[in-house]
């Protein structure tokens, strides 16, 4: 299947998921439609619906390749043993889900495909706006079928979304003292299907990740890097989804701020 007839496959797919399984359900949820899978990591009926239903259609639109979604992962760790595989789709259903459990953006869909443990496609679909980005290796980064690069905000200092929720509290504290001076630091927007087009889009500069979970950051990744930004491991290697569960990762509107902070957090090792 050619990228485009896939382009097409797909975005019609994740409005479809949307439309049927997301949005009945925004502010809509009752208590038992919620459910805590973790301290403050929250799964509803839309994640599970969404997933099942991308799931069945993602089978069917490519039978060769192993499936890894993020609810199916959760009841069964064994799962993610398939990321590595020669084609692997990458489902996270509904990423932002406390937003959404909590009525308010923003939320969205994150799709991947990967290839030998590479994301090789992603697509990044904003489920109220319909905003749709995507990428392919080596072919650059769309926002709804245009082209786009990756601009910095021009801001001095650089605006920096650090997520620091999953660092252990010592070394959080650490982090913040030697980081957050050179920076101008804003709120994380907990939806990593929101944080990653703003790197892209002129809205953030830069942004580091301590958990870098494959349905969280694979299609992110692949976006920024298309657009002429860089996501990668905090050295500079380049982050692979059949290794997420290794902490660690920088995403940034350039090249120059990631080196900047890469530099900055190797001075703090």
């Amino acid at each position: 299947m050619s990228e485009t007839a896939l382009d097409r496959e797909v975005a019609a797919l994740l409005r479809r998921v949307s439309e049927t399984a997301i949005l009945p359900r925004y502010q809509q949820l009752a208590a038992s439609e919620i459910n805590a899978k973790a301290v403050d990591d929250m799964v509803t009926v839309a994640d599970t619906e969404a997933e099942a239903m991308l799931t069945e259609a993602l089978a069917r639109l490519l039978p060769e390749a192993a499936i890894v979604g993020e609810e199916a992962s959760h009841a069964n760790p064994a799962v993610m043993d398939r990321l590595g595989d020669g084609l692997c789709w990458i489902i996270d259903p509904l990423d932002g889900t406390n937003n959404f459990a909590a009525g308010k953006p923003p939320f969205g869909v994150l799709l991947a495909l990967a290839q030998d443990g590479e994301c090789v496609s992603g697509w990044i679909y904003d489920v109220l706006t319909g905003r749709l980005c995507s990428a392919h290796r080596g072919q650059g980064a769309f926002v709804d079928g245009e082209r786009v690069h990756a601009r910095t905000t021009g801001q001095e200092p650089p605006v920096a979304a650090i997520s620091l929720v999953f660092m252990d509290p010592e070394h959080r504290a650490r982090v913040k003292a030697h980081i957050t001076p050179h920076y101008n630091v804003v709120d994380i927007p907990r939806c990593a299907a929101e944080q990653y087009p703003r790197l892209v889009l002129g809205v953030n500069d830069l942004s580091i990740f301590e958990r870098t979970l494959a349905w969280d950051h694979a299609p992110g990744v692949l976006f920024v890097n298309e657009a002429g930004g860089k996501a990668a491991r905090p050295d500079g290697s380049p982050y692979r989804v059949d290794r997420h569960l290794e902490p660690g990762l920088i995403g940034a509107a350039s090249p120059a701020l990631f080196d900047m902070l890469a530099e900055q957090l190797a001075r703090l090792d």
